[in-house]
């Protein structure tokens, strides 16, 4: 839940109606990720009427990523049904999804948009990224992907063994394995992105230094061969003064030379930066995420749970 106060009842009341058509034995748990606005307190009234209600209380925002790593941590069905409660995924689609995980017999099912949304840079930057990210990682995520997806316990069992704390969610979700099927569906917008032209760019860089190395293996091979270009321009302008006794002046050249060598020099330094501070942050051993509070109908759950971490240990 973040900024989620005008879907939640109409979401909890279509969800819980396709989980009926599914089973009885079900469990709605609702992440609230520092919302701003009054979701956990609107979660908090639907709690009061429907016993099957758990809210997990982050003790601030830490990203959409990690709050759902936090869910599925908490979630404990045989099949975990993970959405965003804004709507925009129907939840009736979770029928959909069970229908294709047990024709397919698959572990993980997840949606996959029919055509993407937004404006004109949205979607070109979307489909920028995932062309770019595809060709860097050594691990394919399908483009267009959702977060809408119903998994198997041993699936999700085996997703939250990640210790990453630098998240790239898709990413992991693709290299946890299992057999993965596909299904169509259609997104609506209901409101602005949260994820701004800067948040994507952030994801973005996450994604590729804790999914790929070739950056710094393109930065190895760009400076080897600036390296032979040096050598081989050094030895012609030796062999023209032994010869020739002259060498040609070109203050332009040297200057955009320089600049040139120096602005590569920046890039890679900044590259191997960005490489490092997610070691740097690996290393902490943070948890990468604080549950505040954890609600529910069951006595034998604790309801304080300050300090205790959203992901495994």
């Amino acid at each position: 839940m973040y900024a989620s106060a005008p879907y939640l009842e109409e979401f909890h009341r279509r969800a819980t109606a396709a989980a009926r058509d599914l089973t009885d034995g079900y469990e709605v748990v609702y992440v609230n990720d520092g919302s701003p606005d009054d979701s956990l307190e609107i979660a908090l009234g639907l709690m009061a009427e429907d016993p099957k209600v758990r809210i997990v209380d982050l003790s601030r925002n830490f990203g959409h990523h990690k709050a759902i790593m936090t869910g599925c941590a908490h979630a404990r069905g045989d099949l975990v049904f993970l959405i965003d409660c804004d709507l925009e995924e129907p939840p009736e689609d979770l029928l959909t999804l069970h229908q294709v995980m047990e024709r397919e017999r698959a572990d993980m099912v997840y949606g996959v948009q029919e055509s993407r949304k937004g404006g004109p840079v949205e979607r070109f930057t979307g489909g920028i990224f995932y062309r770019v990210y595809n060709r860097l990682a050594a691990v394919q995520v399908p483009p267009n992907v959702l977060t809408m997806r119903l998994m198997s316990r041993r699936y999700v069992r085996s997703l939250i063994r990640h210790r990453d704390h630098e998240i790239y969610l898709l990413g992991l979700m693709c290299i946890t394995g299992y057999k993965q099927a596909a299904v169509p569906v259609s997104k609506s917008s209901r409101h602005a992105t949260s994820y701004s032209l800067t948040r994507r760019i952030a994801m973005a860089t996450t994604a590729v230094t804790t999914f790929s190395t070739k950056p710094l293996t393109w930065m190895f091979q760009i400076g080897a061969v600036i390296s032979v270009l040096s050598v081989l321009a050094a030895t012609c302008i030796s062999v023209r003064r032994i010869l020739y006794g002259t060498t040609e002046i070109g203050w332009a050249s040297l200057i955009v030379s320089i600049w040139l060598v120096g602005g590569m020099l920046m890039l890679g330094i900044g590259i191997l930066g960005l490489y490092l501070g997610r070691v740097m942050s690996e290393v902490k051993d943070r948890p990468y995420t604080i549950v505040r509070q954890v609600y529910s109908h069951e006595p034998h759950e604790r309801h304080g749970e300050d300090g205790e971490q959203g992901g495994p240990k």
